[in-house]
């Protein structure tokens, strides 16, 4: 049981092809989530199917465009709770985990973001050299950002809805992460991160590329040097 307060609480997942690992996933979700929403991009297996049969209460919606950052603008926009948790619905995070992140928003935080490199957090999933990569984009991103992060590409989060309206990222891809850390610090969101294990996706192929999508961290990290915070606007689409 999720120890809340009088607030709502919305979990994000953002599916594309995941029928075999949301029987993993939904079930394990703990007691106390007021809103189950599942932003599907188009899914050509059963996902919605099994996603309704497991939680007849989940809202599903249909993003309107393509990529990751697509279906987290859609889906942030379209909660309704006061907080919101996403992470990935692979079956690589545990939903277990989700009073770890709710707890420091009643504290008084705004932000809080997963960390598998804090004591008692991890991985099983990184290869050395994605690890090594996420070490270099952390440290750039610290550097270049005066962050004091441990872990940049992570999508394990939990944020105050009312104080990620004053947050506009615009990537679509797996570097919305990075540019995600990189603006909540611009915007002067108080940030805490809390240790995360992250497993193996449970069925399927991961989508990431390891260069393909390096390239466009790091892109975001040198792009974002010296960019004067946005204004507080509407999230689009």
């Amino acid at each position: 049981m999720i120890n809340k307060g009088n607030k709502k609480i919305t979990v994000l997942l953002c599916t594309l092809n995941e029928e075999k690992n949301l029987p993993y996933v939904l079930p394990r979700l703990p007691k106390g989530i007021d809103e189950i929403l599942i932003v599907d991009g188009g899914s050509t297996d059963n996902t919605v199917e099994v996603a309704k049969k497991l939680c007849p209460s989940a809202r599903v919606v249909f993003q309107p465009g393509k990529g990751k950052g697509d279906a987290l603008r859609y889906g942030i926009r379209r909660a309704r709770g006061d907080i919101i948790v996403m992470f990935d619905a692979d079956g690589s995070m545990a939903p277990e985990e989700i009073p770890r992140f709710v707890k420091p928003l009643l504290e008084g935080y705004d932000f809080v973001k997963g960390s598998r490199f804090l004591p008692g957090g991890g991985t099983s999933d990184m290869t050395r050299h994605r690890i090594f990569g996420n070490w270099v984009f952390t440290t750039l991103t610290n550097i270049f950002h005066r962050t004091k992060y441990t872990d940049l590409c992570y999508g394990y989060n939990a944020f105050w809805k009312k104080a990620f309206k004053k947050v506009f990222f615009k990537g679509n891809g797996f570097e919305v992460e990075t540019e995600i850390n990189i603006k909540i610090n611009k915007a002067g969101l108080k940030v805490i991160e809390v240790p995360s294990f992250e497993t193996e996706r449970i069925n399927g192929e991961g989508k990431l590329h390891s260069l393909k999508d390096g390239y466009r961290i790091l892109t975001t990290i040198l792009k974002e040097i010296g960019k004067v915070p946005a204004e507080s606007r509407p999230l689009s689409r």
